[in-house]
């Protein structure tokens, strides 16, 4: 999918009026109906089975929120399956409404902004609840995976669910992350997929339980790992592209330390400064003769520790050269020109060549960062913003993404902790 792009300097877009307005509708069960038969139709083809654990105890018109694991564009066409016929607005960010804020809002979609404090979003939730009766649907991840485990979620998440005072219910699906996983530039795999519905807590359960407890017994429905799942199941993918752009995720050699230098292809990860070289199997697992990591995971978490460790120094700094990209309203994005993006263990400072942006963010706001692999066909992407501006930043060095993703999220910890 791509996305309009208009090529404007960063004083003649911001002429145009902000606008991130959107009010929740009701969604149209014309639309929702078209896009469950078109749903249907790519899901027949995957063999799509579906298992269901107490959603006897959820009448079929009680406003209720489902919480969908975040790990393929396949996601939304699974929940139409699940959910239809019944009444549901889905939580969305806003760079979804792109190019077609009519469609997203008639289909009931409400706005977000990713990984900072939006207290609007609660009210509209409400509002939906209150005033059309409606159910809604959340990716309280925001992202999709990166590693094939669970992402960050919000401890505002569970406050949200005090507030709501409707049933929760776990939609959690199996197989679209190996189908179609970030890293590998949108191509699909031959695997089917399947999904579990489980009704988690009553409104009589949020009423007797506090807060922190509902947020452990969300956070325990989304511990998952994949890729232990695939080899758990005996899950075969023999794609000839498995281990391609691999190096998006595994952007460090574990044998000589270098960033950047991996390169994923065909089936294999290899380090382009030692020669050190992995094969991904068709289990999932990494096979080498270097006797380092032998899967995804593991790996990616000692990117973090290593992360950890560089972020302890309070002299840490980064610096991107950046292709930067404005969006100030729904019509598009708008191209501004060229920049830098500075990283340290206090935030994100983005500016422009042309002097005309000197935007900084904070990370005592961002629990993670608004990154993407591939963004609308574009690129590596890392968005940092504010109520009137979103700058969507694309980095000239290769695999820099989930490093800065990893920063972000341990420097805030940090903060958090007081360290």
């Amino acid at each position: 999918m791509k996305i309009k792009i208009i090529e404007k300097s960063y004083s003649e877009a911001i002429k145009y009026p902000a606008d991130y307005i959107v009010k929740p509708k009701k969604p149209s069960f014309l639309l929702n109906t078209l896009i469950r038969i078109l749903s249907e139709f790519e899901l027949s083809k995957l063999k799509f089975k579906k298992e269901l654990i107490g959603m006897d105890k959820l009448s079929k018109k009680e406003p209720c929120l489902f919480l969908m694991n975040h790990s393929s564009f396949i996601d939304g066409k699974i929940a139409s399956k699940l959910l239809y016929p019944r009444k549901y607005n889905i939580v969305l960010t806003d760079d979804g409404f792109v190019g077609k804020k009519w469609l997203m809002q008639h289909i009931g979609c409400i706005k977000t902004r990713k990984y900072v404090p939006d207290t609007r979003i609660v009210k509209d939730m409400i509002n939906v609840v209150k005033k059309h009766k409606s159910s809604i649907l959340m990716f309280p991840e925001a992202c999709y995976s990166f590693d094939g485990t669970a992402t960050q979620i919000p401890y505002q998440l569970a406050k949200c669910i005090k507030l709501l005072k409707i049933p929760v219910v776990m939609i959690k699906t199996k197989g679209a992350f190996l189908r179609q996983p970030l890293y590998n530039n949108l191509r699909l795999r031959k695997v089917n997929v399947s999904a579990t519905m489980k009704y988690l807590l009553s409104a009589q359960d949020i009423n007797q339980k506090s807060i922190d407890e509902i947020f452990d017994i969300i956070k325990q429905e989304f511990s998952f790992d994949y890729f232990k799942e695939q080899l758990d199941d005996g899950v075969i993918v023999n794609d000839e592209f498995r281990a391609e752009a691999l190096n998006r995720v595994l952007y460090k050699c574990p044998c000589c330390g270098a960033e950047g230098v991996m390169e994923g292809l065909g089936i294999n990860l290899t380090c382009k400064k030692c020669n050190a070289l992995w094969e991904m199997q068709e289990d999932g697992s990494l096979k080498s003769d270097t006797f380092t990591f032998t899967d995804i995971p593991s790996w990616y978490k000692w990117e973090r520790l290593m992360v950890m460790s560089d972020v302890e120094d309070d002299d840490y700094e980064e610096d991107y050269k950046v292709d930067v990209y404005l969006q100030r309203d729904y019509k598009g994005l708008y191209k501004i020109g060229e920049g830098k993006l500075t990283q340290t263990k206090d935030g994100i400072h983005l500016k422009t060549n042309d002097g005309e942006v000197d935007f900084y963010q904070s990370n005592k706001v961002m629990y993670s960062l608004n990154t993407d692999f591939f963004f609308y066909e574009i690129g590596d992407m890392v968005c940092i913003g504010d109520e009137q501006n979103r700058f969507y930043c694309f980095p000239h060095k290769k695999d820099v993404v989930a490093k800065m993703r990893l920063v972000t999220e341990e420097t805030f910890k940090l903060k958090k902790n007081n360290i």
